[in-house]
C-alpha cells in the first residue's frame, strides 16, 4: 500500500510573509487522516512546521502517520526550509511518551512544552506586602528592550546569526506589539514590593482556543529584575497575571517552557499548570 500526501487547500499566506497547505493523508487514495505544513516568514534561515497531524484511528498502528511526517518534511524541503518545528498535543488515553519516542526516532528534539491551567473562580491572593499595578510609558522602553534582546539571544541559540536574530526580534515585536502598550489583547503588568517596582508579566489575553475550546489567555514574558531573583516574585507574577485573566473574564491560561529551564517548570507545576503539548524539532 503506497501514503501520500493531496493537497486540500491552496497555499495560503500567513500574516509574517509565509506560507501553509493543508493536506489529506492518502493509503493508496483513501483518505485516512490529515496534516498542515508551514512555513515561517521573516529573517534568517526558513523554519517549516507540521501541524495537526492526525490519523484516523482504524489506520493507526500501521506506520502511516511516520510516512506522512516524512513527506510532510520533503514538502518544507522543498520551500527551502532549514529546519522543521512539530507541534504534538497529548491526548486522553493516549501515552503522551510514546507519542516522543516515535518523534524521537524520526530525529525530533524536544525544545519546549505548553503548559495549560484552568483558572479557579476566585481571584488569587497576591503574597503580603505586593500588589500589581499597569507598566508605565515610561518603563515601556526599557522593558522592550530587555525583552527584544533576550528573544534575539534566543533565536542564536536556534541556529540564527546575530544580525538575522536582531532582524527577526524587531520583525516579531512589531507584530505582536504593533501599537506598543496600547496593542490589542496586550496587557503589561509591574508587580511591586515594599514600594518598589521588582518585575513584569506580559500577557496576550487572545491566542485562540484551549484544547477544551475556550478563550486562551497566554503569558508571553515573565521578568523578575536581576537584583530581586531568588525571594519568590516569579511566583507573585504569575498570581497577578492569573488576577489579571479572571479580571477580564478568562478561565485558561498557557504558557511555554523550554526543556532545559528545570526551576521555571516546577515552579508552574506547583502552581497547577499541565502540559498540555510538546514542541520538538530537526534540522533538514
Amino acid at each position: 500500500m503506497t501514503t501520500t500526501l493531496r493537497p486540500l487547500t491552496p497555499e495560503q499566506p500567513t500574516p509574517d510573509g509565509g506560507k501553509g497547505r493543508l493536506f489529506a493523508v492518502c493509503v493508496n487514495g483513501r483518505p485516512v487522516g490529515r496534516v498542515t505544513a508551514t512555513v515561517h516568514g521573516g529573517p534568517g534561515p526558513r523554519v517549516g512546521a507540521i501541524t495537526a497531524l492526525g490519523i484516523d484511528p482504524p489506520d493507526r498502528g500501521r506506520g502511516r502517520g511516520t510516512i506522512a511526517a516524512l513527506a510532510a518534511e520533503e514538502v518544507l524541503r522543498g520551500w527551502g526550509c532549514a529546519r522543521v518545528d512539530v507541534e504534538i498535543a497529548e491526548q486522553p488515553g493516549e501515552d503522551p511518551d510514546r507519542v516522543l519516542r516515535f518523534a524521537g526516532a524520526l530525529g525530533y528534539t524536544a525544545r519546549s512544552r505548553n503548559m495549560l491551567k484552568v483558572l479557579p473562580d476566585s481571584l488569587p491572593q497576591l503574597p503580603s506586602g505586593t500588589h500589581g499595578r499597569p507598566m508605565t510609558a515610561e518603563e515601556f522602553p526599557g522593558w522592550l528592550a530587555a525583552e527584544s534582546q533576550d528573544y534575539a539571544e534566543l533565536q542564536i541559540r536556534n541556529g540564527l546569526s546575530p544580525e538575522q536574530a536582531r532582524a527577526r526580534s524587531d520583525a516579531d515585536h512589531r507584530r505582536v506589539l504593533p501599537f506598543g502598550m496600547a496593542s490589542p489583547n496586550t496587557l503589561l503588568r509591574r508587580l511591586e514590593a515594599a514600594g518598589q517596582a521588582v518585575g513584569s508579566v506580559w500577557l496576550n489575553t487572545d491566542v485562540g482556543r484551549s484544547p477544551d475550546r475556550l478563550q486562551l489567555g497566554w503569558v508571553f514574558d515573565v521578568r523578575v529584575d536581576q537584583a530581586q531573583r531568588g525571594r519568590g516574585y516569579g511566583r507573585a507574577l504569575m498570581l497577578l497575571a492569573e488576577r489579571e485573566c479572571l479580571d477580564v473574564g478568562l478561565r485558561r491560561l498557557g504558557l511555554n517552557v523550554f526543556v532545559d529551564n528545570a526551576p521555571a517548570d516546577a515552579l508552574y507545576r506547583s502552581l497547577g499548570y499541565r502540559t498540555f503539548r510538546h514542541v520538538l524539532y530537526k534540522q533538514l
